[in-house]
């Protein structure tokens, strides 16, 4: 909020419950809709399962256009010019709002909230909702089975020259 947030809302969910991808994009379609907004932003992926799905299934569930990984963002009236990096260069798409965009760390610079922004801050009201005031289930649908370390890998041999290569590549069937 002092950074220049005129509002914000924050959605508790029980501790015991944490909502999977699918439960996160339902709960922001539903805040999407209740505000009347015509753009949502989200991380490309979440810190906790590293799954980068949350921003395309809330494209999916409201029907809207979509563009991910986003390193540039421009808004010119109602077309938003989005621009990601790839290998080898860079991926412009232009689509018209409403749109979901999902963020890279090359968007924007990190910066600091000044002191006089941050006592503003703590005036404005953050709007405590629940998964029940916006009507959505978020009930778990996958369960973690199991989580092991890959196995660990052999080492690898090194080979002098280039006829050494392709003997140990006859060896192993490669050739």
């Amino acid at each position: 909020m002092a950074m220049g947030a005129d509002r914000a809302i924050h959605v508790e969910v029980p501790d015991d419950h944490p909502p999977e991808p699918l439960g996160v994009a339902k709960l922001l379609k539903a805040v999407a809709e209740k505000e009347e907004s015509n753009l949502v932003m989200v991380g490309k992926q979440a810190i906790d399962d590293d799954s980068g799905q949350t921003g395309q299934m809330l494209a999916g569930l409201l029907g809207w256009p979509q563009a991910t990984q986003a390193s540039k963002v421009e808004i010119e009236g109602e077309t938003v010019t989005v621009t990601k990096e790839v290998d080898g260069g860079v991926d412009t798409v232009r689509a018209r709002l409403p749109m979901v965009i999902t963020t890279d760390l090359r968007l924007n610079e990190p910066r600091y909230a000044s002191l006089p922004n941050i006592m503003k801050a703590k005036k404005k009201k953050i709007e405590k909702k629940t998964l029940e005031d916006y009507g959505v289930d978020a009930r778990r649908r996958l369960k973690t089975v199991k989580v092991e370390e890959p196995p660990p890998r052999k080492g690898g041999g090194k080979v002098q020259d280039v006829d050494g290569m392709i003997s140990k590549l006859k060896e192993l069937g490669a050739l």
